[in-house]
């Protein structure tokens, strides 16, 4: 990643985390869209020293609407990256199943408190994975203890700018 963290490349400072029980994560991130979709306080888009983005994409099964708030990161080629970890929960979240369903999933909404635009979301694999585990765990060690976690590997998910919204 050329020298530079991830935490280098988004700015913001490594804060302490607190993770919430998996089983509230639904909500929170629920109330979390709704502060999003409402307000541009600091507090609605940085929590732990991460921007946050909302994610809209189309439920694979039902066809309709769904959103999710998630922490990115920036890559070398400045492409917004999202984790699905689920706090290391042994399945995939359903966002993350949403995305693998390319023909609904092709393009997604994605805002964050700057702007809002459409993305094309990329699977990493490969070195290309490796290398920002391997950044992003060395910034925010917590991903290596959800990993622990679970059998499955976390998907990483680049979000490559696509057009604005």
């Amino acid at each position: 990643m050329n020298g530079r963290t991830i935490r280098d490349m988004v700015g913001q400072k490594n804060e302490p985390f607190v993770e919430p029980p998996r089983s509230q994560i639904p909500e929170f991130s629920r109330m979390h869209v709704a502060g999003m979709e409402t307000s541009d306080d600091d507090a609605i888009w940085v929590g732990s020293g991460m921007k946050q983005l909302l994610l809209r994409t189309v439920g694979r099964k039902s066809g309709k609407e769904h959103k999710v708030a998630l922490p990115y990161w920036l890559d070398d080629g400045g492409h917004m990256i999202v984790v699905a970890s689920f706090s290391g929960a042994p399945q995939h979240p359903a966002w993350y199943l949403n995305l693998t369903d390319t023909g609904k999933n092709g393009e997604v909404y994605v805002k964050t408190k700057e702007r809002a635009f459409y993305a094309a979301p990329e699977i990493l694999d490969g070195d290309d994975y490796r290398n920002v585990w391997k950044a992003l765990t060395e910034d925010r060690p917590f991903y290596r203890e959800y990993q622990t976690r679970t059998n499955r590997r976390i998907p990483l998910i680049r979000l490559r700018e696509l057009r604005s919204a």
